[in-house]
Parts: C-alpha cells; structure tokens; sequence
C-alpha cells in the first residue's frame, strides 16, 4: 500500500474503484473478484495476492451477495469501518440505480430483441473472466505445494461438477479441514517451540 497517500485520498480511490468496477461489472459476484483483484492486487498494490484468494474464500462462504462482502473485506482492510462503510456504498449505488431503471421499463426490456442478443454476446465474455478467475485460483492453490491443498481442490471440483453437490457443503467441509489442520500445526509448533526451550 501506497503509504504516502492520505487517508481521504484512500477513502476516494476505494470508492471510486468500487463504483467503477460494480457499475462496468456483469456476470455475478466471480466476475468482479476477478477485477477486484486486477485492481487492488495488480494495479493499485494494496493487497497480496494471498490475502485476495483469502478474500475470495470468505465471502464466498458468507451469506450474502459476494460482491458486497467482498468490499466490505477490503474497505476494512484499507480503513477499518469507514473504509467499509465506503466499499459498500460505492458497491451498491450502480446495481441500486440501474435495477432500479430497468424495473420501470421491464416489460420493453423482456421484449426487446437487440437486449437479448446483447445479453447472449455478454454471456461469452462473462464466461472467460471466470475461466481467468478459475485458472488464477487454482495456480495459487498449486504453488502451495501442499498435496492437501491441491487434493481438496480436485476433489471439490469432482464433487460438484460431477455428483452436483451443493458449493456451501464442500466450502464447510474444507472449513472444517482448514481449522483442523490449523489446530495440527500449531500444536506441533507449540511442541516443538517447547522442545527449543529444553535444549536451551
């Protein structure tokens, strides 16, 4: 993070990505994680590439829309419950508006030919940012180097590409992994901090 920045200069810049990135954003919440990540990892270098697959792990394990979860992360990452407060704000004035002035042409839209190619062409594009979402993941996944890791990735994938499990019981099952082997090591880090002393 850039630290000569000011903290109302932050503030701007996150509000301003947010909006931008949620107003110019189609194709459900992967798509702007996806560019969330071009943004705040790539570009503007306020996050690590590891804390944005952190990220990505939790709001898509929390209720709610990702996209919104997701700001809320990184507003309080870049400052704390204002930076929050302006993440979502930013996050939800464009769908808010746009939602909003598609409801009252609803049924021209519905019936509008040129809408619904438009909406098809989008479609391919929304699909290979998530591809780009997928691969960007799983490389991240593999560079671990962690067997457990890239096992429960290709197991999970097989569990719900092929048997249709549900997403958010493989997401509380690899919950539940995680925090066991959390508790593993640092049980054996305890161990072996204490074996440190003895020596000493």
């Amino acid at each position: 993070m850039n630290e000569k920045q000011s903290k109302s200069e932050r503030l701007w810049i996150l509000f301003k990505s947010m909006f931008v990135l949620s107003a110019c954003t189609f194709g459900g919440g992967f798509v702007i994680v996806s560019l969330m990540k071009k943004k705040f990892v790539e570009e503007l270098q306020w996050l690590e590439e590891d804390e944005m697959l952190d990220i990505t792990a939790i709001t898509q394990s929390s209720p709610g829309p990702l996209p919104v979860n997701a700001s809320v992360i990184i507003g309080y990452r870049m400052n704390g419950v204002i930076g929050s407060l302006v993440a979502i704000i930013g996050t939800i004035i464009p769908p808010m508006v746009i939602i909003s002035l598609i409801s009252l042409f609803y049924t021209q839209f519905r019936t509008n030919t040129y809408i619904a190619i438009m909406l098809q062409v989008m479609r391919a594009g929304v699909a290979a940012v998530i591809f780009d979402v997928v691969i960007n993941l799983a490389q991240n996944v593999c560079n671990t180097k962690r067997v457990m890791y890239i096992s429960m990735m290709i197991i999970s994938f097989v569990a719900t590409y092929f048997f249709s499990i549900s997403a958010m019981i493989i997401i509380l099952i690899c919950l539940a992994i995680g925090i066991i082997d959390l508790i593993v090591n640092l049980k054996k880090e305890k161990k072996h901090n204490g074996g440190q002393k003895q020596c000493c």
